[in-house]
């Protein structure tokens, strides 16, 4: 987490006016980033198992290919095979918590696209763990069931996608071992998506599912490669993780647009402060691990599965491993010249997988034993010396684990919160001598045992709520 930046003055030993003016500002307004400590999210960071990791992963390996167009009839082959393998390992981990998860599949036919030609069943495996006292508010984590060679048509040759991506679907299972032994006000997803390599269409269907349903779906953690620690450019590194996350809306109107243009948001989509929350679970619980937040939907000119959630309003963003190895993605199994290609286990480090499953694993924790991000947040102050904010009071089924909320600000060219003051718990404040001009705000909602929300930016830019 970045801290404060208290002076910009450069290049004097002495205290400048304009520093100490800058000081007497901090002091006066607003405070440090202040946290409160969690024990139950060191204790679940430090839960993954490399050891299952691994072994879930050989079991995907195991299938030979996982293709979305391949076998589905074989107990031993193929993506049906593989699906029906999740759904049991679902119904094992339901059984160990005494039935706390819905496991079903999700479902529907595609053809006529260039990947998928011929009527298809593309079908996902997703488990939910509902919440005790606010079931209809959901975060989600996914990885993706299918694999793929050289030719994405090719659906009978040996693709073990090993990192790509069994890693992020051991990583979820294995999230699902761990959350599944505790209760959350809020509901958790674990999704096995299908159907990726072929256009992204499991977290459609899935997508559309929430959308249909009313799901509150306030974060999607799309872990698509979470075990490589030895990148193609020479590098290796087992101590960062990148998250990818969009800017401006996806669904955004044409209204949400113009009125962007005069009050900023661009940087303050929900999905970058999910990206930022992200970053400070890193920094408070997950030992030698530090997240580069990239601003950008995925890898340059690529997608993931967390698009699809995307396109239609939710949070949702990308976690994965910081240096890519390409000659272990997408390839036929072969070496040439001493050179090995294709995504075979032995390159898969599963103690970096079990660091990035504990990162998803306490994010979904605390998301769900947090409130709610606030709603309806809005900004006021033009051309007056104070900033006020207002938000909507907490539904009824919060309202008794409210604590208060707490206001965040930032310098404009600041990419993470400063500042930020608790204010009680109420649904409007004003910070006095803040200019409104020179920050960005946002507010959060705290628990009465210190779980806190993502941060919400004002207006249409920044809501978490489905527009």
């Amino acid at each position: 987490m970045q801290k404060s930046n208290i002076s910009r003055a450069t290049g004097a030993l002495a205290l400048s006016a304009t520093t100490a003016l800058m000081l007497s500002s901090f002091a006066a307004h607003g405070q440090a980033i202040s946290y409160k400590d969690q024990p139950k999210l060191h204790e679940i960071a430090a839960a993954p198992s490399a050891e299952n990791l691994r072994r879930d992963v050989q079991q995907l390996v195991d299938f030979g290919t996982r293709h979305t167009l391949s076998e589905t009839e074989s107990d031993t082959v193929g993506i049906g095979a593989a699906r029906r393998w999740i759904y049991a390992e679902f119904q094992r981990i339901s059984a160990a918590c005494g039935g706390c998860l819905e496991v079903y599949y999700s479902s529907d036919v595609i053809a006529n696209t260039p990947r998928i030609p011929d009527p298809t069943e593309v079908v996902s495996v997703v488990a939910i763990q509902r919440g005790k006292t606010d079931p209809s508010r959901y975060v989600l984590m996914a990885g993706d069931i299918d694999s793929r060679v050289t030719d994405i048509m090719d659906a009978t040759s040996e693709s073990p996608g090993a990192n790509d991506n069994a890693t992020g679907l051991a990583g979820t299972l294995e999230a699902a071992r761990i959350l599944s032994q505790h209760e959350f006000h809020g509901s958790i997803v674990y999704a096995a998506l299908s159907g990726e390599e072929q256009g992204l269409f499991g977290g459609e269907i899935l997508a559309r599912q929430a959308v249909e349903e009313g799901w509150r779906l306030h974060a999607v953690l799309n872990n698509d490669m979470i075990g490589n620690i030895a990148g193609i450019n020479g590098v290796i590194d087992n101590t960062t993780a990148r998250v990818f996350a969009e800017g401006t809306r996806q669904n955004e109107t044409l209204e949400d647009a113009r009125r962007r243009r005069f009050t900023g948001g661009e940087v303050d989509s929900p999905s970058r402060n999910l990206g930022r929350y992200i970053s400070w679970m890193s920094d408070r619980y997950i030992p030698n691990l530090d997240v580069m937040l990239v601003y950008r939907l995925d890898r340059f000119g690529r997608g993931g599965h967390h698009r699809p959630f995307n396109d239609v309003g939710f949070p949702g963003v990308r976690i994965m491993e910081t240096n890519e190895h390409y000659d272990r993605q997408h390839q036929d199994l072969r070496n040439e010249d001493g050179r090995h290609f294709g995504d075979t286990i032995e390159f898969v480090d599963f103690d970096y997988a079990a660091k990035l499953t504990a990162l998803n694993a306490v994010t979904l924790a605390s998301m769900a034993w947090a409130p709610a991000p606030p709603s309806e947040v809005e900004i006021a102050g033009a051309v007056q010396p104070s900033t006020t904010l207002s938000w909507a009071a907490a539904a009824k089924q919060e309202q008794d684990m409210i604590a208060g909320y707490r206001i965040y600000w930032r310098y404009t060219d600041a990419p993470n919160w400063q500042f930020s003051r608790d204010v009680g718990n109420v649904t409007e404040f004003t910070l006095e001598n803040v200019v409104i001009d020179n920050y960005f705000f946002g507010v959060a909602a705290i628990s009465k045992d210190g779980f806190e929300s993502p941060v919400v930016f004002p207006g249409a830019a920044g809501t978490f709520d489905l527009r």
